[in-house]
């Protein structure tokens, strides 16, 4: 069983109370629960790229660290920012490789 997501609550509880219990418990309690539909490692290769090419940088790190907890390997997240830098854009890529680099640092080959 995933863990609870608590981050609307967390981030936007006291904002925004509806908002936040729509995040955690719909969005990530029921739909990102629906892993017989699609795993939650590609759901969380959906989300990277729909962030990244939107260009939500901050919500774009939150979810390549939820993704590499659902199993994204760092040659993988590579993979992935190359391949969108092409539909998206390259200066899309140039600032998320940083992210890459530091949320997949310590799988960095020596």
């Amino acid at each position: 069983m995933a863990e609870k997501q608590t981050a609307g609550r967390d981030h936007l509880g006291d904002l925004a109370p509806q908002f936040a219990a729509l995040n955690d418990d719909v969005l990530f309690g029921e739909v990102w629960a629906r892993e017989e539909q699609l795993s939650a490692r590609d759901r969380s290769m959906i989300t990277i790229a729909a962030l990244f090419s939107a260009g939500l940088y901050p919500q774009l790190r939150a979810h390549l660290e939820l993704g590499k907890a659902h199993g994204i390997t760092r040659e993988e997240a590579i993979e992935i920012v190359t391949q969108l830098a092409f539909y998206c854009g390259w200066p899309k890529a140039w600032s998320t490789f940083p992210m890459v680099a530091e949320i997949w640092d310590d799988d960095a080959e020596e």
